[in-house]
């Protein structure tokens, strides 16, 4: 099944994002279930997160994201898990 992960950075954390970047990526690259992910964007800045996850149930998919390291570096305002469905694309 698919999940959109759809994650709000707390307000002034830009560099909490960019000093925790590399251990997200390295995240995504060792779970190897984003399918596809990407940065919100307001203003021309980063705010948050879109990720897309292949998980076997949505208590999996939210495990992943409670394991996120953006999480822990307290880097979130809010994190929601959703069941997804591609139509197009």
């Amino acid at each position: 099944m698919l999940f959109a992960v759809i994650c709000r950075d707390r307000p002034g954390h830009l560099q909490t994002r960019l000093d925790t970047r590399a251990a997200h990526l390295a995240y995504i690259e060792e779970t190897g279930i984003v399918k596809m992910a990407g940065p919100l964007i307001e203003g021309g800045a980063m705010c948050g997160s879109l990720i897309v996850l292949e998980a076997e149930s949505l208590e999996a998919a939210e495990a992943w994201a409670a394991g996120d390291p953006y999480k822990a570096a307290g880097l979130f305002d809010s994190v929601s898990v959703t069941e997804w469905k591609k139509v197009i694309g």
